[in-house]
């Protein structure tokens, strides 16, 4: 037996529980439910006003407290600000120290003021540190006085580096040159010790230059170390010195050397009193600033932890009550809820289950409730509009499949016309290729038309002449054949002229659709894409030079030698010409052994920079990205010279001197029939030669 369906519920008569129910819901219909609703939020703003008045006495408490923890943070805060700037401010001093600079001593002097201006406007106001900020005033004073104190040491540093090292050592290398001047060839006795001196003196100044700069114990050491080197080899080279200049370079550069060595001397005294003033007055001062900070940052975690304490107690109290008066009152508002609520939730079920109805299709069920006055009755009436609009789309339907045929229709209609958009694009770009064709061979067949014209009209004439009256004479006659021979050589060379073109771009186009093996002559192929590049070449004023010598046999693919040349010339006419500069491009073939032949595309064109010419043959590189360019067009090249005809390509270009490149390829292409494509997916290039 199948279950009742929602309808059936629904038909069922009611029982006692049902009929109370109903009635109860009866009553509290004929109040709207807004009136429902409000008595349900004045319950909840009496609970909100007792609620509101047990946190207002909480609240004070809570302030109280609350002040406090936000105090002691704001003053640990302040603290830890001090800590962060003293710390800074040490770092940027040792900074300093090792690196003098004017910068570094700016921000020294702006962190100095952001220092004290933290004790004095910030410390000194905070409540719970006004009176220790006087002890922190007084660490932080001699922290900052003793900076002052050791930039003065560190001027007398740098000043007796600079006079009693840097001095001594700059008339040592003067010294030493004269004393090379002085020396006549490399093979004096005194050359030996003079090297190891001048050894010496180089490895000393190294480490003077490392010491002052880093302290390190080590080059002090390598530094003495090597003056007495110095100091012993000046005698050794008095008693080898050739000359009287010599000797008086050798006596004034010991003099200079004592002198270093007491400079470097004192140096490492200033040196070590620096050092001592550093960990003694600036080291020290800022640890017990530290100390007195962290001291006191330990009494505001006290003071805090206490403050905390009072408000987590207050707040409980506060909790407790809030809980207690709120499930009171939940108990309440649940009471009236749930009797709210059935007045509104048996007539929605009664809506709910004609939707379901309507949903199902059975439309001819009406909707109880629409009598009703109430906000639910109103949901009713728009739920029986809501079937009536349901019946009327259901008549409409018949009428919807009709429009979907006819849009299937449209729809099929647009693709055939965006094929036939794709067919007429494809059109003209067949017709701007015969336009190139026949623009090229316009001119011969041109002048072989006006030939013929101007020999017909003359051939008239002379008819005319030959049955007048007067007669022929015979000058009139000479005339005539010597004006018909004329005209005969000029149409057999323009028509000439012309199937040599057209054999040309025919030549041309069979050898780039087939890439088919065969023997051809090297100048043949060379005439016949100059002459399919001519359309380009009237464009721009580039001269095309060709020294292709006859006899040059080659069994390979032309078409890939037509593509080649042409993506050469291509990117010439782009990149070292662009912009309508003029220039020549030369082609020039030669034989290079029994086996090989060398082919030299150049230009005196922009010429390219290193970084583009180590990148020349890279796939979708190219200079000209914004305007179209691809970049596989010498990257095509390279394919087609390396993979199909077995060669080796070389690149030699100067910024502003033009570009050569130079192929090297077989007699007999060594490559397969395999095809390069023009998207740049063929291989990538494993090699590039160039020469800058």
């Amino acid at each position: 037996m199948a279950a009742p369906g929602p309808s059936e519920h629904a038909d069922r008569p009611p029982g006692p529980l049902g009929r109370l129910r109903a009635r109860l819901v009866g009553m509290l219909r004929a109040v709207p439910i807004r009136w429902r609703i409000l008595s349900i939020a004045a319950l909840n703003s009496a609970v909100v006003v007792v609620l509101v008045g047990l946190i207002w006495n909480g609240t004070q408490v809570l302030g109280s407290a609350w002040g406090d923890v936000r105090q002691v943070r704001e003053s640990d805060r302040i603290l830890a600000l001090l800590e962060s700037e003293t710390g800074r401010l040490h770092n940027l001093i040792h900074r300093y120290i090792n690196q003098p600079s004017p910068d570094l001593f700016a921000e020294i002097l702006l962190l100095r003021e952001a220092v004290l201006g933290t004790l004095t406007d910030r410390a000194a106001k905070d409540p719970m540190l006004s009176g220790s900020v006087e002890e922190l005033e007084r660490t932080t004073d001699r922290f900052l006085n003793g900076f002052g104190e050791l930039r003065s040491v560190q001027a007398t540093i740098a000043k007796t580096y600079e006079e009693q090292v840097q001095g001594p050592a700059r008339d040592m290398a003067g010294l030493y040159s004269i004393i090379e001047g002085a020396t006549g060839h490399r093979d004096a006795l005194i050359w030996p010790s003079l090297g190891k001196s001048r050894e010496a003196f180089t490895a000393m100044l190294v480490a003077a230059n490392s010491y002052y700069l880093s302290l390190s114990p080590g080059a002090a050491d390598d530094a003495r170390r090597n003056t007495e080197t110095i100091e012993k080899t000046i005698p050794v080279m008095i008693d080898l010195a050739d000359n009287d200049l010599q000797r008086m370079a050798l006596q004034r550069l010991g003099t200079r050397t004592m002198a270093l060595r007491e400079g470097f001397a004192k140096l490492s005294e200033q040196l070590t009193s620096r050092t001592e003033l550093l960990r003694n007055t600036i080291d020290a001062s800022q640890a017990e600033a530290i100390g007195a900070i962290d001291d006191l940052s330990t009494k505001m975690r006290q003071r805090e932890q206490k403050a905390q304490e009072t408000f987590d107690r207050t707040l409980a109290d506060i909790s407790r009550r809030v809980l207690s008066i709120a499930v009171i009152f939940l108990g309440i508002i649940l009471t009236a809820g749930v009797l709210i609520a059935l007045s509104i939730r048996l007539p929605l079920q009664q809506i709910m289950t004609a939707m379901r109805a309507i949903t199902l299709g059975d439309l001819d069920r009406e909707v109880q409730g629409t009598k009703a006055r109430d906000e639910v009755g109103a949901m009713a009436r728009a739920v029986e509009v809501f079937r009536e609009n349901a019946i009327a789309k259901r008549e409409t339907e018949d009428e919807l499949r009709a429009s979907k045929e006819k849009a299937e229709s449209a729809l099929l209609e647009l693709n055939t016309a965006q094929q036939n958009l794709i067919d007429a694009e494809r059109l003209a770009a067949l017709g701007g290729l015969v336009a190139g064709v026949a623009h090229e061979v316009n001119n011969p067949i041109g002048i072989s038309l006006t030939v013929a014209s101007s020999f017909a009209r003359r051939t008239e004439i002379f008819e005319a002449q030959l049955k007048g009256d007067g007669g022929l004479r015979r000058s009139q006659l000479e005339e005539f054949v010597q004006s018909s021979r004329d005209a005969s050589q000029q149409l057999v060379a323009n028509l000439t002229r012309a199937g040599e073109l057209i054999q040309s771009f025919k030549q041309v186009a069979v050898d780039r659709s087939h890439a088919e093996r065969r023997q051809f002559s090297l100048s043949e192929a060379t005439d016949q894409i100059i002459a399919s590049l001519r359309p380009v070449l009237k464009r721009s004023p580039i001269t095309l030079q060709a020294d292709v010598p006859e006899g040059l046999l080659l069994d390979g693919y032309p078409g890939s030698y037509g593509q080649i040349l042409t993506n050469l010339f291509l990117n010439a006419a782009n990149h070292a010409f662009a912009d309508g500069r003029a220039g020549t491009i030369t082609i020039s073939a030669r034989p290079r052994g029994t086996d090989d032949i060398e082919i030299i595309f150049a230009d005196d064109g922009a010429g390219m920079t290193p970084d583009v010419q180590r990148q020349a043959f890279d796939p979708f590189f190219t200079t000209r990205r914004n305007e179209g360019g691809t970049g596989l067009g010498l990257h095509i090249v390279y394919n087609l010279v390396t993979q199909q005809l077995g060669g080796r390509m070389m690149l030699e270009s100067k910024l502003g001197q033009g570009t050569t490149f130079r192929i090297i390829m077989p007699r007999v292409a060594k490559g397969g029939a395999q095809s390069t494509e023009t998207d740049g997916t063929s291989q990538w290039p494993n090699r590039t030669m160039s020469s800058t």
